[in-house]
Formats: C-alpha cells, sequence, structure tokens
C-alpha cells in the first residue's frame, strides 16, 4: 500500500486536531504522527491522553506494547496504534454499511 487512505487521514486530522496532508505513504504518516505525538509528551501530555481516550486506543494493548519495546522509539510507537485504531474503525464501519446493504429493502426501518 504506498499511499494511506484519505478516510484514514481524515480521521486522525479530526481526532487530533491536526492537518496532515491527504496523500502521504505510510511511512510519512507515521513520521508526521510521531512528531505531532513526541510534541504532546513534551508540551501537553494531558492533551495526548485526553486524545487517546477519545480515539479509543486500548490503554493495557499501549502499555504492553511500551513495556515490550522499552527503549524503541514511544511516539513512533504510539502513532502505529493511532493508525491502527482508525483502521479498525473503518473496517468496522464498511462491515456494517455492507451488512446493511444485505438487508432486504421490506426489512428495513
Amino acid at each position: 500500500m504506498s499511499q494511506i487512505s484519505s478516510d484514514i487521514i481524515a480521521g486522525i486530522n479530526q481526532s487530533l486536531e491536526i492537518s496532515l496532508p491527504v496523500t502521504v505513504s505510510p511511512e510519512e504518516l507515521k513520521e508526521k504522527l510521531a512528531a505531532h505525538i513526541n510534541h504532546l509528551i513534551n508540551h501537553d501530555f494531558e492533551k495526548l491522553v485526553y486524545y487517546l481516550y477519545r480515539i479509543d486506543v486500548n490503554e493495557t494493548s499501549m502499555r504492553d506494547l511500551l513495556e515490550q519495546e522499552k527503549g524503541e522509539n514511544a511516539p513512533g510507537l504510539i502513532a502505529e496504534l493511532i493508525i491502527e485504531r482508525h483502521l479498525q474503525k473503518i473496517k468496522s464501519r464498511q462491515q456494517f454499511n455492507q451488512r446493511d446493504n444485505d438487508i432486504n429493502e421490506d426489512e428495513k426501518w
């Protein structure tokens, strides 16, 4: 995948109140997101915690990952979790939309 879905970028932009470019490679997205997360860690940690809660990043998964990858780039790991969570949300929406399309018109509300 050379480009990230614009839905993912739009979701991240909205959730984190930032303006990432609409067309970006996965590596660039992770890099830009990690830089923003690093800024939040250093200057507004409470806001980062709020964003992670709002995005619904699993706290236990994040703690476990940061513990397992001690010494690694924490902002990069958190960026991966945010991207992964947005991917999950999009897949979930697609599944619900598909399921709704499979329902006979007479059975819909």
